[in-house]
């Protein structure tokens, strides 16, 4: 590059961050970006809350359960020391 590219590049670039500290300035500007943070904020919540069907609470505690019955799977074979099926007596 030659040096006067480099200068048309550097005002460029000059002239885009003035336009950026202007913009930041703009009190319209400052409410827009907290309407879009509280936007994110929202989207952030999960309710905790029942919903009969095919709901993102019904999968997390039917996971939590699932969980919990391997890891009895598991501690049972541990402390037996055969397996789970020969334990309660299918095999």
């Amino acid at each position: 590059m030659n040096s006067k590219e480099e200068e048309t590049n550097s005002e460029v670039t000059n002239l885009e961050n003035e336009s950026f500290i202007e913009e930041q300035k703009d009190p319209n500007q400052i409410n827009k970006q907290i309407e879009d943070n509280k936007l994110d904020e929202k989207s952030l919540e999960i309710k905790d809350e029942y919903k009969f069907g095919w709901s993102s609470y019904s999968e997390i505690t039917n996971g939590r359960f699932a969980m919990i019955g391997f890891l009895a799977i598991v501690l049972i074979e541990l402390f037996s020391k055969q397996s789970f099926l020969k334990w309660a007596g299918i095999l």
